[in-house]
C-alpha cells in the first residue's frame, strides 16, 4: 500500500468547489452509465468505444498558449489537510506548484538539481555539501538562503512536526550538526556514511520552506515554486496563481483551480462534461479510459510505470512463514498473463521485483514462470493442496481484475485461491497488514535506497509483509557505505534478488497511470511524484 501520506481519505463530500447539482445533471447528460459501460450514449459529439479501440499513449502534442486557468479534479482528503510539506498527507498538487526541493528525480531516475545546483560528498560519504542557487526568492519576496534549507531539514526532524520522512532521515541527520558557512552553502554531516543521501531529499515531504515558518506554512503555502497560493480550503477547493518572479521563469498558465471530487466516476463525468481539464491521482480503469478517449472533449495521457501492484504475503502468518510456500506462490503465476488481463497490457511485468525497469538500479534477471517447480516446492512444504484467501476491494479498480487473474494463473499449479471482497472504506484499516494475502499498490518514484529500506527492511513500519532477513539488511547497509557507484549498484542488485527469491511480496506488474485530460491541455508531463507545472498549459487559453 502507498503509505497514508500517499492516499487521500475518501470521506469528504462528493464534490467540493464544483456545484454538486451541476456535476450530477451535466454529467448524466454527458455519460449514461459510465460506471458500468464502455459506451457513451449521450455525450455531445461522443462516439462508441469498441473493446479493441486503443487508448492513447500520450496526451495532445504541440505547444500551449500562454495564459489561461487549468482546472484539476483531485480525490478528497481529510479536514486536517495541510500545506506544510513536512507533514502533508495529501495536497500533492499544491505542494508541487508552490514549492521546490533541494533536488528532484529526473525522468531517467537520476537525482537532478532543483534549489541545489550541485552537491558532493567527502571521501567516505559521511558529509555532504550542497551549493545552492542564487537569485531565488520566496513568494513573499524574501531571498532563499542556506538558512532556509537547514531550517527545512530541522523542521522535518522535529518530533512535533510528525513528518512521514523523519524516520528515514533521523537515523542519518543530527539537526544540531547542520552547518551554513555562507548564504549559498549547506553542509550536512551524517551519523553514518550514506552514498545515496541526496536521493532521500527528493521525497515530497522535503520541499523547502522559509526559516521560522513552522507555525504558519500549513496555511500560507509560501514557497519558491512556479505558483503562489491564492486560496486553500482543507479537503475543498483552492487556487494558485502564476509567480512571475520564479527563478526558472514564469509558468505558462495564469492560474490553476483545484476541485475535490469524491470518486473516479464523478471525476470522469466532470471531465467529460467539460467542467475540469485534468484528473489528478486518478488511475482510470481501461473501460473508462476508452470512454474518455472516444469523447470529443477529453482524451488520455499516460504516466508510465506510475504504480506498482502487489499481493503481499504476511510472512508472520501461516502458510507464508515457510519460504518454500512464498517461492511457490511466485513461480506459480505468469506476470504476463496478469498484465494482459488486469491492465490490457498498459504497463510492465513486474516479476516480483519492486524496482521498476526504468530505474537505473533495476536488475532484469528473475526466475521464470514455473508451475511444476511450484508444485514440487509445495509438496516439500506439506501444502500439496494449498488453498488461501486473497482479499481485494473496489478501493482501486485494478485490485479485483489482478486478483482474479492471479487466481486463474496460480490454479494451473494446483493452488486454490479464494478471492474475497472487503469494504473499500475500511480496507486499509481492517485488511492491509492484517490478512495473510491481499491486493494493494504503491506509487513509484522512490529512489532505490529508500524503496528497499522503507518497504522491505526488517522492522520498518511500512514493511507490509513483515519480512525480516539479516542478509538483506546487511546488503543495504553495505550499499549505503559504498562510494563506488558500480559496486553500489551491484549491492542493490543483490538486495533485489533476495526480495524476489525470499521476500513476501508478489509483484505482478507496474501500471501506467491512465490520466484523463482535456483535449485542450498541452505540455502534460509526469513521472513518479514529479509533475511539470512550469510548462503545462492550454491550447486556446
Amino acid at each position: 500500500m502507498p503509505p497514508l501520506s500517499e492516499i487521500s481519505h475518501r470521506t469528504a463530500a462528493a464534490v467540493a468547489g464544483i456545484p454538486r447539482r451541476s456535476v450530477l445533471t451535466t454529467a448524466a447528460a454527458a455519460v449514461a452509465a459510465l460506471g458500468g459501460s464502455a459506451a457513451l450514449t449521450g455525450c455531445s459529439g461522443a462516439a462508441s468505444a469498441s473493446p479493441s479501440r486503443a487508448v492513447p499513449t500520450r496526451g495532445p502534442a504541440g505547444r500551449p498558449d500562454r495564459g489561461g486557468t487549468l482546472r484539476i479534479a483531485r480525490p478528497p482528503a481529510s479536514d486536517a489537510e495541510t500545506l506544510d510539506p513536512a507533514s502533508a498527507l495529501s495536497a500533492y498538487e499544491y505542494l508541487g506548484a508552490l514549492y521546490n526541493r533541494l533536488v528532484r528525480i529526473a525522468p531517467d531516475g537520476t537525482v537532478a538539481p532543483d534549489l541545489a545546483e550541485s552537491w558532493e560528498p567527502d571521501a567516505k560519504a559521511a558529509t555532504w555539501t550542497f551549493r545552492l542557487r542564487r537569485g531565488v526568492t520566496f513568494h513573499d519576496g524574501r531571498a532563499f538562503t542556506s538558512a532556509d534549507a537547514a531550517y527545512t531539514l530541522r523542521h522535518i526532524l522535529d518530533k512535533a512536526t510528525a513528518s512521514p520522512q523523519a524516520p528515514v532521515l533521523s537515523p542519518l541527520v543530527d539537526p544540531g550538526r547542520l552547518r551554513t558557512p555562507d548564504a549559498h552553502t549547506l553542509v550536512v554531516p551524517l551519523k553514518s556514511p550514506h552514498a545515496e543521501f541526496p536521493s532521500l531529499l527528493t521525497h515530497y515531504n522535503c520541499y523547502v520552506v522559509p526559516e521560522g515558518s513552522a507555525g504558519s506554512i500549513g496555511r500560507t503555502g509560501i514557497g519558491t515554486g512556479p505558483f503562489r497560493l491564492a486560496a486553500f480550503t482543507a479537503a475543498g477547493p483552492g487556487r494558485v496563481t502564476a509567480y512571475a518572479d520564479h527563478w526558472a521563469g514564469r509558468p505558462v498558465l495564469d492560474a490553476i483551480d483545484f476541485y475535490t471530487v469524491a470518486d473516479m466516476q464523478a471525476r470522469s463525468n466532470a471531465l467529460l462534461a467539460g467542467q475540469v481539464d485534468l484528473l489528478s491521482q486518478t488511475n482510470l480503469d481501461f473501460a473508462t479510459a476508452r470512454v474518455v478517449a472516444a469523447s470529443d472533449r477529453a482524451t488520455i495521457a499516460r504516466a508510465e510505470n506510475a504504480q506498482w501492484y502487489v499481493l503481499p504475503m504476511l510472512t508472520t502468518e501461516k502458510p507464508f512463514t515457510d519460504p518454500r510456500v512464498r517461492q511457490a506462490m511466485k513461480l506459480a503465476y505468469d506476470p504476463a498473463h496478469i498484465l494482459k488481463a488486469a491492465l490490457q497490457g498498459a504497463g510492465t511485468a513486474g516479476w516480483d521485483n519492486p524496482v521498476p525497469s526504468n530505474d537505473p538500479a533495476h536488475i532484469a534477471a528473475h526466475p521464470g514462470h514455473d508451475p511444476e517447480k511450484a508444485r514440487h516446492l509445495l509438496k516439500r512444504a506439506g501444502h500439496e493442496r494449498l488453498a488461501v484467501d486473497l482479499y481485494t476491494s473496489s478501493y482501486d479498480p485494478i485490485f479485483t481484475p489482478m486478483a482474479l487473474a492471479y487466481q486463474e494463473s496460480a490454479g494451473r499449479a494446483g493452488i486454490r485461491i479464494r478471492v474475497k471482497t472487503a469494504a473499500a472504506d475500511s480496507y486499509y484499516t481492517q485488511i492491509w497488514m492484517k490478512k495473510p494475502l491481499m491486493a494493494t499498490y504503491w506509487y513509484t518514484g522512490r529512489p532505490v535506497d529508500q524503496l528497499l529500506n522503507q518497504v522491505f527492511r526488517g522492522g520498518s513500519s511500512y514493511n507490509e509483509t513483515a519480512w525480516s532477513d539479516k542478509e538483506f539488511d546487511a546488503l543495504l547497509d553495505r550499499a549505503r557505505r559504498e562510494t563506488d557507484e558500480g559496486h553500489r549498484r551491484e549491492l542493490y542488485g543483490q538486495a533485489q534478488t533476495l526480495v524476489v527469491e525470499r521476500g513476501g511480496a508478489i509483484t505482478p506488474m507496474f501500471a501506467d497511470r491512465l490520466v484523463g485530460i482535456s483535449r485542450k491541455v498541452r505540455g502534460y508531463a509526469e513521472h513518479g511524484f514529479e509533475f511539470d507545472y512550469l510548462h503545462i498549459g492550454l491550447k486556446g487559453a
